[in-house]
């Protein structure tokens, strides 16, 4: 009897699973694969801490995320829309959104591109055309059953895991050294760049926007019957998925410090890292990264031209054919990447830059998430705890004083007055924020 029971239980989540699995490759993408290269690469293991707590501050903020739209049948892009006051403020929100997006895909694509480039030794523009259309013809293929996309990202997910895994077997691990990371981390401001990059490549903007959409589409007859289940399912694949990405983006972390540190401390390209890994590890275990690479990337891209889809739908209110809006979401986020490629930017510095980029804007969905999950009169029985609530807001206070430290070191070459100005800018979009859902 308690073995069918668990079965039943296990058989449950597989039929709910999809939502936190789709989502967890933001938190696997190509941007992850940049921070955690250079974060190994320089700082050996003593970085590796960022990497737990930022996958723990995304784990709690996607299932509020997921949380909300099971428990108003909404999206959140849709409810910061009918929260907004004006039509500028929509319109502000959505450029902030769609630039957030953009930030994305420049690494998942980029990526890809990449990826396609090491694999195959297709010419990186060709690549780059090859990365914008496998996004379109993949959603096309599974337009009609939305379950076989949540399949493929089954399979991605698996390819990327056991790739890692064996990849850590064959280069091996320090685990006193893994230790000591925890007992005197790294901090200070050589290392916050990355820091701040690698909590940009975690807690992602784009992705607290389409959980809310994927868990809301999970609901049927919405009864509070219905949505405490689907609670309950929620909370369990969102700590194995997202369990799954920490585990990954922390290997990818121990196979840089391993196969780089001190060495090759100033690897500033992935293909570069490919390259190197050759001789070393030999042929197989650099082919593995690249395939692991290439799924991140297409997955990823996947992931981000859904958001692009909730996050177009949402704050503009729109009901434009999902084909076209696919179109114009991939053609927004690839532009600026494809151009990137065209002007030769340094790929690595491309993946680092655009996840700080993430962590400065994390506040826009991040903000209202928070205010909304602990309204009782808009969530109902799915209301926040107050611990909850209290983690919630210490780990938006904890990204919101990481960026300021960042913004404050960058800022340390010009002028007081520049610095204040700056600084004074970063604290109004948050008071924006804060005024603006409230």
């Amino acid at each position: 009897m308690q073995i069918g029971r668990s079965l039943s239980k296990y058989r449950a989540l597989f039929i709910f699973a999809g939502p936190a699995l789709i989502v967890s490759m933001a938190y696997m993408d190509p941007g992850n694969y940049g921070t955690d290269i250079q974060a190994g690469a320089s700082f050996n293991y003593g970085l590796l801490w960022v990497v737990w707590m930022a996958n723990f501050m995304a784990m709690l903020l996607q299932y509020l995320s997921g949380k909300l739209g099971i428990a108003t049948g909404k999206d959140l892009a849709g409810l910061v829309r009918e929260s907004l006051n004006s039509k500028f403020d929509v319109y502000l929100n959505w450029i902030g959104a769609e630039a957030a997006a953009a930030a994305t895909d420049l690494a998942e694509y980029l990526g890809t591109v990449i990826a396609l480039n090491i694999l195959f030794g297709v010419p990186l523009l060709y690549a780059s055309l090859f990365g914008a259309a496998d996004i379109l013809i993949l959603l096309a293929l599974t337009s009609r059953r939305f379950r076989a996309l949540e399949y493929f990202f089954m399979l991605f997910v698996s390819i990327i895991a056991f790739g890692f895994l064996y990849e850590v077997i064959v280069t091996g691990l320090n685990l006193p050294q893994m230790a000591q990371s925890f007992v005197s981390p790294t901090f200070g401001s050589s290392s916050i760049t990355l820091i701040v990059g690698i909590i940009g490549a975690t807690v992602m903007p784009h992705a607290l926007y389409v959980h809310s959409t994927l868990t809301r589409d999970k609901l049927v007859d919405r009864t509070g019957e219905e949505k405490k289940r689907l609670l309950k399912l929620h909370t369990g694949e969102s700590i194995v998925a997202f369990t799954i990405a920490g585990m990954v983006n922390a290997a990818i972390l121990i196979v840089s410090a391993v196969t780089f540190y001190p060495k090759f401390s100033n690897v500033s390209a992935v293909d570069d890292a490919y390259r190197i890994m050759i001789p070393i590890y030999g042929p197989l275990a650099a082919i593995v990264f690249a395939v692991t690479l290439l799924c991140s990337g297409i997955a990823s891209s996947t992931t981000g031209t859904l958001a692009g889809q909730a996050i177009m739908d949402g704050l503009l209110g729109t009901k434009v054919n999902k084909t076209v809006r696919r179109v114009i979401t991939r053609v927004i986020n690839v532009f600026p990447t494809t151009i990137a490629v065209l002007l030769g930017f340094d790929p690595l510095f491309l993946l680092v830059y655009s996840q700080v980029l993430l962590s400065l804007m994390i506040a826009l969905p991040m903000i209202p998430l928070l205010t909304f999950t602990a309204k009782k009169e808009l969530m109902g029985q799915l209301v926040n705890k107050r611990l909850t609530t209290f983690l919630a807001v210490l780990t938006g206070a904890i990204i919101v004083a990481l960026n300021t430290y960042l913004i404050y070191y960058l800022m340390a070459p010009f002028s007081v007055y520049l610095q204040a100005l700056v600084l004074g800018a970063y604290a109004v979009y948050h008071l924006y924020l804060v005024y603006a859902m409230l």
